[in-house]
């Protein structure tokens, strides 16, 4: 075979490689049409307890850390300012509008080491387990830039309603 052959072979390839990814993609998204970020403020009277910035991650679904989500505003990684107030936690993301994760959609905060194709330290990253609908829950992993995942989680846990039912 020549040179112009191999590369042909090789271009096709991508080519289709690629459109896999794509259809694989869109299969994703239709498949999580029905879920939608919260988006919106946090009420006026939130007093803001602490800011953290760094990297969100990823959203899936709740224990199955390598299932992504495909969900408007949650789709890709990006970085984030998350803001935690007596009212829950605001997410950030470039490029998205506010996320407004209340309270009474916070289920559990802790930390974890694997979300999708990112593997950290142990218990490098953040997870909020939150409610999306009422019947689902997700979990959204962030990666706190300058401070720990404990710390970020510690500032979130407070905020977890005692009396809801757990996952």
């Amino acid at each position: 075979m020549s040179r112009e052959g191999a590369l042909l072979v090789m271009i096709g390839v991508a080519v289709v490689l690629l459109a896999l990814l794509a259809w694989a993609w869109v299969r994703r998204t239709r498949r999580d049409a029905r879920y939608s970020a919260p988006v919106g403020e946090l009420p006026a009277n939130a007093v803001e307890t602490a800011v953290f910035s760094g990297l969100y991650v990823a959203t899936t679904r709740h224990d199955e850390p390598l299932e992504r989500l495909a969900i408007r505003g949650l789709g890709f990684r990006s970085r984030v300012d998350v803001t935690v107030t007596t009212a829950g936690v605001a997410l950030d993301l470039q490029g998205q509008p506010r996320i407004a994760l209340t309270r009474d959609r916070l289920i559990d905060a802790a930390q974890a080491t694997v979300a999708i194709d990112r593997v950290v330290e142990r218990d490098g990253l953040t997870r909020v387990s939150w409610r999306i609908d009422d019947d689902t829950i997700v979990d959204t992993y962030l990666r706190p830039q300058d401070a720990s995942a404990k710390a970020l989680a510690d500032a979130i846990r407070p905020l977890i309603p005692t009396t809801g039912s757990d996952a």
